[in-house]
């Protein structure tokens, strides 16, 4: 079924889109809320019980499978709010039109319900008519959720272990597929052999014999390759991948995977030539093993959508890539959290985000999870990081843990953002009597990681005015390069309307097409990747920037072709657009020739 709306809220951080399918599903958008956090789940969870008079009880941490619990008890709650909301929009009268006349409005032009309900209307508003029609035609927004497979940190209790359905991605997963939502679970940042077996153990993510599902996979990837041998492994134990969600891999909003040195153009220009060859390839895998299992077999073709995100920033480049990809939907994320009727955000943050120019938004090693991340300059998280640094007392409390993964020190993990961690990693450090400024480059690279965990979660909490005593008020916020374009609060009115080009809400004039922003970027992230090794790269190392270099030069053709051979867009900045990637070429030729003049050192094993 053709969805309501051609674009997505993808996930944001841990708290930014944590109750977004409140806001914005009765009006048919499709929105993200991320799992990592099961603590400010249930804070919101007690908060909206209390809000709507729902009967509330806390799911303590000492109850058995808490987390998993929480994630269920969240989901259902938002699901059935959601849904009251939904209904309450349908229920048409004389007084309560105001909100389907809003779901309305939001269309995009050619949208059939938009004319439908314009002919129904043009000779009245008849109520019982409407009603009916709306019954009939008008959907909800899917609730899906994010699950990032890394991050599944293992549990113990009284200082035992576990057993692996408790680590923390497994158990956001029982919670999801536990729960009443008929919608996806979106797994990132890479495969998890252990998570993706798991995924088995659960009826409702197998077809029916009409090919329907009641829980739905989304893959979120970066290139052909990776959805080609994640999509063929989840077959090979019965499961379907629904929807490839590709996504830039530097041009995005919060973590940022570096592909090697493709970009977003070809590549989905390589899933639009091999769409069919993907899902016959996996569809056949898939068959067999449902048949290994004794399972049914789908009847009719499995469904299989195609999505992208990154970047995107105006109706041209949306349309274009609807169109010229045959996309089926385009994730809008960095405008968002300018739009409080969407995403949720406190003030402070927000007014950042407003005055946000580009040399504030940066490329950043602040994850603890050792990924490049996203970032704004002078958030209130790092802003208390460095207090703490000046204190003499680098890194976190930790109250959270959820990326204690480092075992360096400890059999159970510790967060590399943590006190306890820096701290044992400065020891080490001082014994290893460096030179002043060998010294002071790899203190920086130990202190500079930051609590994402909690910071990624406050703003929420502040937001609604919740308790932060564990937390601390520090905010850590992950917008894409594209929030230096958006520079006003916005209605989701005026964010739909952006979006469909029925109105503008980017002042600037200067804003790069999103493939030139991208481009820029991988550029500038190899030039990094080059001043790192320059003193001593060595064989591998070569490989790799040669590698990444030559693949961009590929991508860089793919794009003077695509402009100089489409007559249907960008014709207003294609001469601007062929003259970067004209500079292009040449900056690669000059990183090329930097390359083969270092001399490698053989990488010892």
């Amino acid at each position: 079924m053709k969805s309501t709306h051609s674009f997505h809220i993808p996930v944001m951080g841990i708290g930014f889109t944590i109750d977004t399918p409140l806001k914005v599903a009765q009006y048919g958008i499709d929105s993200v809320i991320s799992l990592v956090d099961d603590i400010l789940l249930e804070k919101l969870r007690k908060m909206y019980s209390e809000k709507f008079e729902i009967p509330y009880k806390e799911i303590t941490d000492k109850i058995d499978d808490f987390r998993a619990k929480r994630i269920t008890s969240y989901l259902n709650l938002i699901s059935d709010l959601a849904e009251k909301n939904f209904q309450a929009l349908k229920d048409v009268s004389v007084e309560k039109s105001d909100e389907i006349k809003k779901y309305i409005a939001m269309l995009p032009d050619g949208s059939h319900l938009k004319s439908e309900f314009k002919k129904l209307t043009e000779n009245g508003f008849n109520i019982s008519e409407i009603k009916n029609w709306a019954s009939k035609n008008l959907t909800m927004g899917h609730i899906d959720v994010n699950i990032m497979t890394k991050v599944d940190k293992d549990n113990y209790r009284k200082n035992i272990k576990l057993p692996v359905e408790y680590n923390d991605a497994h158990a956001a997963l029982r919670g999801f597929a536990q729960s009443n939502l008929k919608s996806s679970v979106i797994l990132s940042a890479g495969m998890n052999p252990r998570l993706y077996a798991y995924i088995g153990q659960f009826d409702n993510f197998y077809p029916s014999e009409v090919g329907t599902f009641n829980k739905k996979i989304i893959l979120k990837v970066s290139d052909y390759r990776s959805a080609l041998i994640q999509g063929k492994f989840l077959a090979k134990k019965g499961l379907w991948v629904s929807e490839y969600r590709i996504e830039s891999g530097l041009n995005c909003g919060g973590h940022a995977f570096a592909t090697d040195g493709y970009l977003l153009g070809p590549v989905l220009q390589e899933f639009k030539e091999k769409r069919e060859e993907l899902r016959q390839t996996i569809q056949d895998t898939l068959n067999q093993e449902l048949v290994n299992q004794g399972r049914v077999i789908s009847k009719h073709p499995l469904e299989l959508k195609i999505s992208a995100q990154g970047g995107v920033g105006t109706e041209e480049e949306h349309e274009f890539l609807l169109e010229h990809y045959q996309l089926d939907s385009i994730g809008w994320g960095t405008p968002f959290l300018l739009v409080p009727e969407a995403t949720t955000v406190d003030e402070n943050t927000l007014n950042q985000l407003v005055e946000a120019k580009e040399e504030d938004l940066y490329l950043s090693d602040i994850s603890p999870l050792g990924v490049p991340f996203n970032n704004l300059k002078a958030n209130t998280k790092d802003l208390e990081k460095e207090g703490f640094i000046e204190k003499g007392r680098p890194g976190s409390s930790c109250p959270k843990k959820f990326v204690s993964l480092n075992k360096e020190f400890k059999e159970t993990g510790i967060c590399t953002a943590s006190r306890e961690y820096q701290y044992l990693k400065i020891k080490e450090l001082d014994d290893k009597q460096l030179s002043p400024g060998a010294y002071q480059d790899s203190l920086y690279k130990i202190t500079e990681k930051t609590c994402t965990c909690v910071g990624l979660g406050t703003s929420a909490l502040l937001a609604y005015n919740l308790d932060t005593k564990v937390e601390g008020t520090g905010v850590s916020i992950c917008p894409g390069p594209n929030m230096a374009y958006y520079s006003k609060i916005m209605t989701l009115k005026n964010m739909t309307d952006h979006i469909y080009g029925r109105d503008n809400m980017i002042t600037r004039t200067d804003r790069p097409n999103m493939f030139i922003k991208e481009l820029h970027i991988y550029i500038d992230f190899l030039k990094n990747k080059l001043e790192e090794v320059k003193k001593d790269m060595n064989k591998k190392e070569e490989k790799y920037l040669i590698t990444f270099t030559n693949n961009m030069k590929e991508g860089v053709l793919y794009y003077q072709n695509l402009f100089t051979s489409i007559t249907n867009a960008f014709e207003d900045i294609k001469e601007a657009v062929l003259k970067e990637l004209e500079k292009s070429i040449m900056t690669l030729q000059n990183i090329g020739l930097e390359i083969e003049n270092l001399s490698p050192i053989p990488v010892v094993s």
